[in-house]
């Protein structure tokens, strides 16, 4: 049995609440967050803290879920591993590609403290198999991919938590905070990326630092064409979707489903996602799978789970697609 803690009780703890809960082998020791007022949000008989540090100590969970703002993932981690507790941290990994290649450093330099980072959208069905049949070969190489997500937030967004539209906060807008898995995904699938050029604009007048819509071209290093779109100024959240177009056959994951693009245009349903109920359902379903993966990984002191090092790759595109975005040149990732 291994006993979890969390540290902040921002809008993501529930779903790490819901999949501690669901795990038989996993007990919830203990919440932290700074703002008192959220005592009362905290399960049942379960302590609350308003210091971390605090809490690790007197506790001694095995593992913290840091669901905190972005510019405290990693200087907590660091600090809870310090303490001697193994870390499960929120995305992004970082909030740029420098304090990533720190974060990474950490890592390879505490070989006993287990980092996992959630990026839970590999472990859905679709990516899975989508994965699975483009490492096969059966369908040639990759030879494009686009990833497009056409969300909404409302001003109310940022006023509620300003530090989401600050750079010294949050480190970008609609990039990082909402489509940092579909530029991982991309990755993920594709592999490394050569080059890029893009465009990253303020389509909203909301008064933010950050961008609230991009748009991408990259380059493979397989020889491989890729487009990103991202935006969170749509009028409603619509489907994350994926392309992908091997040599021998096209595939599409929309709606949380794989399909595979027939010649004559017509869809065939390959498998479909777990959802997520209610009304985050576009936040995908697989972080109780990711969660429960790196609780067995700790079990069985093994390395299966998402690392910091493996995670880096979208914090590094991120920055290369500002740089690109404020130069108007093509930049080297």
């Amino acid at each position: 049995m291994k006993k979890a803690a969390i540290i902040g009780m921002g809008v993501i703890s529930s779903i790490h609440l819901a999949a501690i809960e669901s795990n038989p082998d996993i007990t919830l020791v203990a919440v932290c967050d700074t703002d008192e007022g959220r005592r009362s949000e905290a399960p049942a008989g379960v302590p609350f803290y308003t210091d971390y540090k605090t809490m690790i100590l007197e506790v001694r969970p095995d593992v913290v879920h840091i669901c905190l703002p972005h510019y405290l993932h990693v200087p907590v981690a660091m600090e809870a591993a310090k303490l001697g507790a193994h870390v499960f941290c929120e995305k992004p990994m970082a909030m740029n590609a420098g304090e990533g290649a720190e974060f990474a450093a950490f890592e390879a330099a505490h070989p006993d403290i287990h980092i996992g980072i959630c990026l839970q959208n590999r472990f859905n069905e679709s990516v899975e198999m989508l994965k699975g049949l483009i490492d096969g070969g059966e369908y040639g190489k990759v030879t494009g991919i686009r990833g497009t997500v056409p969300w909404y937030r409302e001003k109310e967004y940022y006023e509620v938590q300003p530090w989401r539209g600050k750079w010294d906060t949050a480190g970008g807008g609609c990039m990082i905070n909402q489509a940092v898995h579909t530029l991982d995904l991309m990755y993920h699938l594709c592999g490394e990326i050569k080059d890029l050029k893009a465009s990253v604009a303020q389509l909203l007048d909301y008064g933010i630092e950050v961008e609230d819509t991009v748009a991408a071209a990259l380059s493979f290093a397989n020889g491989a064409r890729g487009m990103f779109l991202a935006t969170i100024a749509n009028y409603t959240n619509e489907s994350v979707q994926i392309s992908v177009q091997l040599e021998k056959a096209s595939f599409l994951i929309m709606d949380n489903i794989l399909y595979r693009i027939r010649e004559d245009g017509g869809k065939e349903l390959l498998c479909e996602d777990a959802k997520l109920p209610g009304t985050k359902f576009y936040y995908g379903a697989s972080h109780s799978k990711l969660i429960n993966l790196f609780y067995e990984a700790l079990e069985n002191n093994s390395q299966n789970y998402l690392h910091v090092h493996e995670a880096l790759m979208s914090i590094r595109l991120i920055d290369a697609i500002q740089e690109s975005g404020r130069t108007g040149n093509r930049v080297t990732v």
